[in-house]
């Protein structure tokens, strides 16, 4: 079983871009072009719409279970579900994925599920890093992810005012919902289309995360990151 981080830092050789508070996320893993880079995004976290999802409140399989064959292999996460340290989400395979997009009314190439599956699963453990530094100093608890749903229809108000200033919108949103210390916390993060800086033919990813002003404790939250 390959870990996450080890995973991240030499099978994808992953860089993070850092600008301002969101992040640009380059893999130089993949050489495509702008219309199969375009098939991608639309493909994004396909699990969104399932009903599986709708149950558990989360995409990720419970199904920890290791495969020798990569299309029925999956990732466990460093993403914790309990406070069982031991107890992490784990990832779709590719075949899960691949079965996911087509249900969807997508129509996937099996050869692309190498690369996309490795992506999506680097993009979420860079989305629960931004969480962690948020959630840095809040309490003693270790924080988890309780549950999770993909609201891509859904514009967020900063992406829908950014959108209304001329910028691109986001091709995705999720709400993810943490658990700290027994209080349940959203989070809303943003997926945009990153601007190739590097010159590469390679997709990037701009992770907008923060946490929603559903509360004071949130507002005071996102007001202090924003003056320091």
């Amino acid at each position: 079983m390959n870990s996450l981080p080890n995973q991240i830092n030499s099978k994808l050789r992953y860089n993070i871009i850092y600008e301002s508070t969101p992040i640009v996320a380059t893999s130089n893993i993949l050489n495509v072009d702008d219309d199969h880079r375009k098939q991608k995004e639309n493909m994004w976290w396909p699990f969104s719409k399932q009903k599986e999802e709708e149950k558990s409140g989360c995409p990720y399989n419970h199904d920890n279970k290791q495969s020798d064959n990569p299309i029925l292999s999956k990732e466990v996460s460093t993403i914790p579900k309990s406070s069982n340290n031991n107890d992490n989400w784990v990832y779709p395979s590719q075949l899960q994925f691949f079965e996911a997009m087509k249900r969807k009314g997508h129509n996937p190439n099996p050869r692309d599920m190498n690369t996309i599956v490795p992506i999506h699963n680097a993009v979420n453990e860079r989305a629960w890093m931004e969480i962690k530094k948020w959630e840095d100093g809040k309490s003693d608890c270790e924080i988890y992810l309780h549950s999770f749903k993909g609201r891509p229809q859904d514009r967020s108000p900063k992406a829908w005012i950014k959108t209304a200033l001329g910028y691109t919108p986001p091709f995705d949103r999720h709400d993810w919902i943490i658990d700290r210390c027994g209080q349940r916390v959203r989070y809303v993060i943003d997926f945009y289309s990153g601007s190739n800086k590097m010159g590469l033919n390679t997709p990037s990813f701009y992770l907008d995360v923060r946490p929603a002003l559903d509360d004071f404790d949130s507002l005071t939250q996102r007001l202090w990151k924003l003056i320091n």
